[in-house]
């Protein structure tokens, strides 16, 4: 019994000493003390409802996401036809849920049926329309459902985008989640610039590659009289005194080539030290732009973000290596925030802001004040009943709900878990349930005291009769809140962590630490009477 004993203590001094080092650095004359530096520096990050910050709600157009796809795919076909020597124009839009293309060779119909139902089975082919000079026009469209597989992928993508940008911007636990109607939640506590972070996440930042039309008349596009085919953006032309003004550019509506390549961005600045983005291609987007630099030598290729023209170069020759680069009125940190949305991906589709709500810190302060003097009362009530009721065997549980706590505080921070008002009534809870554990062990030890066994002898009925039943309470518990976790929103989901590591805590203060106690007391010496 020494040894085993022994193990045992060895064990509990290890995990406090362990929740210790983890608890004390969320205390602030703890952290900003010299013990602080020895100490972890993972600290308990507060939630929305307590440290402040911003809430917003999301509208994802996946319709226009839908349309950004088909058109692309209208540029796969060309392209792939055009391997198989079929030849067909430029596949255009027409409004925002078919494709258009006109075969040049009746004879090829047949060859442009097989391709189009061997390599792009999610279009609808209806019936092609013979022209009068041979040509032959098709309509596709995609099947339901591949729109509606398209749609979910959309707002998969943005949430995925959205949290790569917040997780640079550097905002510290984010609440980042889709809701119904294709709608995004997000919670981003502690937030010292909001609008900043809002324009970074609401950015579609929608980057394209078109062919400018030169020979088209300025003036009537200006006025909106614009070719077939082609569209008037906004340019931003630099002047002579290295500022900016507005000017307008036609273009083909067609993008030869989308963001969707790049695998970095990065700042820089040129000759006036004008901040501006390289872009570099992935392996892929690098071969598509060498193909398509050759493919327009000589013409000018506007590079198109969010449908505004911010820079407009001739392509002298065919470029390789897959580099870039937009530049534009950019400040510094405008130029760094488009860095951040190129790296982290453009948004699939436009995002509008359905919701915003600001929690100021003065309001998380007060739940903070009021959550912890609810917890304080309710545990000194607690520790002072016990001993009351129990005596020195209270004195025992109050110390063990003290570890308790400090076991939360210490995993809170561990594992980069977020505090919210309700993880506070969380753990409010599980002191409760901590002290239901010792109430039920201690009622035991009575039972067979009465019976007249020796306290050793009763202490060690008490607690193997009294397991069971505290095991299969708490792990019913326990499998509860990981379901409130998996599929509750953001305040449950808090509610649920602070639950599941005060389940785990409980369990082995109760069952474990105060055992030790108890067998420390009466190991070694014929006890004759226990308080309790």
């Amino acid at each position: 019994m020494r040894e085993g004993l022994r193990w045992r203590i060895v064990v509990a001094l290890f995990v406090t000493v362990l929740g210790l080092a983890y608890a004390l650095p969320s205390i602030p004359i703890v952290g900003n003390s010299p013990l602080g530096k020895v100490l972890p520096e993972d600290t308990i990050s507060l939630g929305l409802d307590l440290r402040g910050g911003i809430y917003l709600t999301l509208g994802v157009d996946v319709d226009k996401a839908v349309e950004n796809n088909l058109s692309q795919t209208g540029q796969d076909i060309r392209s792939v036809a055009r391997d198989e020597s079929i030849n067909i124009l430029r596949p255009r839009m027409v409004g925002t849920d078919k494709l258009e293309l006109v075969l040049l060779r009746a004879d090829q119909k047949a060859a442009l049926n097989k391709l189009l139902a061997d390599r792009f089975s999610n279009v609808v082919n209806e019936n092609p329309v013979d022209l009068e000079d041979g040509k032959v026009r098709y309509t596709l469209s995609y099947t339901s459902q591949y729109r509606e597989y398209l749609a979910d992928l959309a707002l998969d993508q943005a949430v995925k985008t959205i949290r790569n940008r917040i997780d640079q911007f550097g905002v510290a636990e984010p609440d980042i989640r889709k809701q119904q109607d294709h709608r995004i939640q997000i919670q981003l506590p502690g937030l010292d610039d909001p609008e900043r972070a809002i324009q970074l996440i609401g950015k579609t930042a929608h980057l394209e590659f078109r062919i400018v039309k030169d020979d088209a008349n300025l003036e009537n596009a200006q006025r909106g009289i614009v070719p077939p085919g082609h569209e008037a953006l906004p340019y931003m032309v630099r002047n002579q005194a290295g500022g900016y003004y507005e000017s307008v550019l036609v273009v083909e509506r067609d993008a030869a080539m989308t963001g969707e390549y790049i695998q970095d961005a990065y700042v820089n600045f040129d000759q006036f030290n004008q901040a501006y983005v390289g872009i570099n291609f992935n392996e892929s987007g690098a071969r598509r732009f060498e193909q398509l630099t050759g493919e327009y030598t000589e013409r000018r290729m506007a590079i198109v973000l969010d449908g505004k023209i911010h820079s407009a170069p001739v392509i002298q020759e065919k470029i390789r290596g897959g580099r870039a680069s937009i530049t534009g009125n950019f400040s510094r940190d405008e130029a760094h925030d488009l860095a951040i949305v190129l790296r982290a991906g453009s948004l699939p589709a436009p995002v509008t802001i359905l919701e915003e709500r600001a929690v100021g810190p003065s309001l998380g302060q007060e739940s903070i004040d009021q959550g912890v003097n609810a917890a304080l009362i309710g545990g000194a009530m607690i520790l002072v009943f016990m001993v009351i009721y129990y005596g020195m065997s209270g004195l025992v549980t109050n110390f063990v709900l003290c570890l308790n706590i400090v076991l939360i505080m210490a995993g809170l921070a561990a594992f980069g878990a977020t505090l919210t008002l309700p993880g506070i009534a969380g753990i409010i809870l599980t002191i409760g349930m901590a002290v239901d554990a010792n109430v039920l062990i201690f009622e035991r030890i009575r039972e067979e005291l009465r019976r007249g066994l020796t306290p050793l002898a009763a202490i060690a009925e008490g607690y193997s009769r009294a397991t069971l039943t505290i095991m299969d309470a708490n792990v019913t518990t326990l499998l509860t809140a990981i379901i409130l976790y998996q599929f509750g929103t953001g305040p449950i989901r808090g509610f649920a962590v602070t639950l599941s590591l005060g389940i785990l805590a409980s369990m082995f203060t109760a069952i474990f630490c105060s055992r030790i106690i108890f067998d420390m007391w009466a190991f070694g010496k014929q006890r004759t009477k226990l308080s309790i």
